[in-house]
């Protein structure tokens, strides 16, 4: 079972409320939910002076993408992308579920801003879908507002993906550019906006004295292998992960991976990261979708890795060859190692892919897959080599290619 918590300062508005049940437009319309929006340009200039940041990875500033499409020519698009691929991320599908509306009023005003006709939301859920056609037949908002539902995939939430499938074909990545804000859904400037980002933006609207906090805030998965649970937590910024580990009953962990898979494993000193952007990236992690699993002492890091590189190599597109080759010679290098089966040059080679790989795909799946190997070879040098003389009995049945180690229910 996932639980659900705010550490939010009391008085403090954020999305987890309602905690129980789902919102309806009454209860919406009550809390300021869905009011004119009389200057567009003086909300999206109270975003920009917030700093608020994309929630679905890269951590983008939201009004650099809001502005861009906005000075696009032509007619705009705005979709609301609710399809997370990583496997220990909830958040965005717990707010289709459960918070609809808050989503719907972001896309609405996320329209106004760039001035787009037209609206999308992207998911592949089938009871966020069922949430989300109730709320619109509930608020009919003033922009058109359709629903796309795709596979789940770990791919289908890339934003070349998204406008793709929402084109009516795979949700599959296309080379880049031209980027979506450049020419997306019909080949229009589309803006391609993570749900937990737009609805920040209609919690801000209806609450601007605490546009600072609500931007400033994140919604988290947080997970571990064992008896201690997982939970979906709203936190301010620059909480430690420290903090986080306790609240979920994994306090006595020795590492972390950070940001779903995408931020790689982070060991010794990782309680004293906060979560923050740029901290992480200075310490050579990344927040990015907010998805922390912790790893606990009699956890391998090798093995955790050999999961996470099967699980990616194969989520691969199979569009790129080098991700094709490389994630399967990373996956199956890291299973071999994780067997006691690793060769004299496995620690050469690995090091070698994880600095030559990056930025070689469409998609950030190899470049997640080749962070996670260096990032195992940074905090954790010995162990690939510790693993020779035999195989490791934590690592015992490591390399499911299903992410079931990483998964977590939608609470």
């Amino acid at each position: 079972m996932t639980a659900v918590y705010s550490l939010l300062p009391e008085g403090r508005h954020g999305l987890l409320a309602p905690l129980g049940g789902g919102e309806d437009i009454d209860g919406y319309l009550a809390v300021g939910g869905y009011a004119p929006l009389a200057s567009p340009d003086r909300l999206l200039d109270r975003i920009a002076a917030t700093g608020l940041r994309g929630r679905g990875g890269a951590g983008f500033p939201a009004a650099v993408k809001l502005r861009a499409v906005r000075d696009a020519p032509g007619p705009r698009v705005v979709v609301a992308n609710g399809e997370e691929g990583e496997p220990g991320s909830v958040k965005d599908r717990w707010l289709l579920r459960h918070r609809p509306h808050v989503v719907l009023d972001g896309v609405r005003l996320a329209a106004a801003m760039t001035g787009a006709e037209r609206g999308f939301v992207y998911l592949s859920d089938e009871r966020a879908e069922q949430a989300v056609r109730q709320a619109l037949a509930e608020s009919a908002p003033e922009v058109r507002i359709d629903v796309v539902r795709t596979q789940h995939t770990y791919v289908a939430g890339e934003e070349s993906a998204v406008v793709r499938a929402v084109n009516g074909g795979p949700a599959l990545p296309t080379a880049k550019p031209p980027r979506p804000f450049e020419s997306g859904v019909g080949g229009a400037p589309t803006l391609v906006a993570n749900v937990e980002t737009l609805a920040r933006v209609a919690v801000m609207y209806s609450r601007p004295d605490e546009a600072d906090s609500v931007a400033g805030a994140h919604l988290v998965t947080l997970s571990g292998a064992g008896a201690a649970g997982a939970a979906l937590a709203e936190v301010p910024a620059g909480t430690h992960l420290k903090v986080l580990a306790d609240l979920c009953g994994h306090g006595t962990a020795t590492a972390v991976v950070l940001g779903g898979m995408f931020g790689g494993l982070y060991g010794e000193g990782w309680t004293d990261l906060p979560l923050d952007h740029d901290r992480l990236k200075e310490a050579g992690g990344a927040l990015g979708c907010g998805a922390l699993h912790f790893l606990r002492p009699e956890d391998c890091p090798v093995g955790v890795a050999a999961e996470a590189t099967a699980y990616l190599a194969a989520q691969s597109a199979r569009q790129c060859g080098v991700c094709v080759s490389g994630t399967g010679a990373l996956a199956a290098t890291l299973t071999a190692a994780a067997r006691g089966e690793a060769g004299h040059d496995s620690v050469d080679k690995l090091r070698r892919w994880s600095q030559q790989l990056p930025g070689r795909g469409a998609c950030g799946l190899l470049d997640a897959a080749a962070r996670i190997v260096g990032s195992l070879l940074a905090h954790f040098p010995d162990r690939i080599d510790a693993h020779r003389p035999s195989a490791c009995p934590a690592c015992e049945g490591a390399a499911p290619e299903d992410g079931r180690r990483f998964t977590v229910p939608v609470p």
